[in-house]
């Protein structure tokens, strides 16, 4: 089965090794990609998704940047956790594809309007792109057959305790998004946080003799340098590419289930939290007259996952030293 993707992406480690698996897989057709600020600021991030493309040797896939913050908030880097280049100071070569000088959501809105089937979007960034896009050209809606979303979480936060970074980042366009009615897919942490490689793997490709692995090995090996010393992590996760994965992957590596999700919008801690009801009972807030509905998702809760580091790395067209 063919997945033709818009991808949208602020591309640092975990967005390079997801546009690296989608414009290999044979199956997915990568349309184009829109840049969004994020993990680095957007030029950044435009710059990283062309040299990404060049090291991949892909095709000239249309690229263009979009917003360069949150729609309320000022943009908070992520740099420190992606190395201040976005990927993990690998040091790719300049590179000579340009983008096109357009604004991202025009050039969604036009590869959407011109395609002859509803295309997937797949959103491994903050969803401001995304929002803009819905909201300035709401009959798109009907070319995106579904939405599949890097962010999130059911249980821990990365940028809070209980907020994920990509949601973190703009709550207002993750709210838009998940209230759009269009069908989603959501990938989040709870999965994120498990699909990763062992030191020795990484360390056979920092050393292999092809290009792709030994930056592919690179990406994996960066680590943050945070304001306290932590201890060496014991994965390097190949996270938004994980997302990627649950595209083209057998039913049997992904376990989901269909959960009511909304996204905390107030002031405070809980702020960008992603709250999933995974009750089995009516609760009181029903029975009082209290709840509100909320949209349903299918949530990716977890992954065989040596089976899904072996999708990933047999499409690049790897091997790590255990396999």
């Amino acid at each position: 089965m063919k997945h033709s993707i818009l991808m949208d992406v602020d591309t640092g480690i975990d967005d390079a090794l997801a546009i690296m698996f989608a414009v290999k897989h044979p199956d997915i057709v990568v349309k184009a990609i829109s840049c969004v600020s994020g993990n680095v600021d957007l030029d950044t991030v435009v710059d990283n998704t062309l040299k990404i493309l060049d090291l991949m040797d892909a095709p000239q896939i249309p690229v263009a940047g979009g917003a360069v913050r949150p729609l309320i908030e000022n943009a908070r880097s992520a740099a420190f956790i992606h190395g201040e280049d976005g990927l993990g100071n690998v040091n790719l070569p300049a590179t000579s594809r340009t983008p096109l000088p357009v604004h991202a959501v025009e050039m969604m809105r036009h590869v959407l309007s011109e395609s002859s089937e509803p295309l997937t979007l797949v959103a491994l960034a903050p969803l401001t792109n995304v929002a803009l896009l819905l909201r300035t050209y709401p009959e798109c809606a009907q070319k995106i057959e579904k939405i599949l979303f890097m962010g999130g979480s059911a249980s821990i936060g990365n940028a809070t305790a209980v907020a994920e970074f990509n949601i973190w980042h703009d709550p207002e366009a993750a709210h838009i998004v998940i209230n759009s009615g269009i069908p989603l897919t959501m990938y989040g942490l709870d999965v994120f946080n498990t699909v990763g490689m062992n030191t020795q793997q990484v360390s056979s490709l920092v050393t292999a003799e092809d290009r792709v692995s030994r930056v592919l090995g690179g990406l994996l090996a960066f680590r943050a340098e945070g304001p306290e010393s932590e201890p060496e992590l014991a994965l390097s996760l190949i996270g938004d590419a994980g997302a990627v994965c649950s595209l083209v992957a057998d039913s049997g590596l992904m376990y989901r289930e269909t959960c009511p999700v909304q996204v905390q919008l107030a002031a405070g801690a809980s702020r960008g939290q992603t709250m999933v009801d995974r009750r089995n009972h009516v609760g009181e807030d029903t029975i009082h007259g209290t709840a509100d509905v909320w949209p349903d998702i299918d949530i990716v809760f977890s992954a065989d996952v040596p089976q899904v580091l072996d999708l990933f790395l047999s499409t690049l067209g790897v091997r790590t030293e255990s396999d």
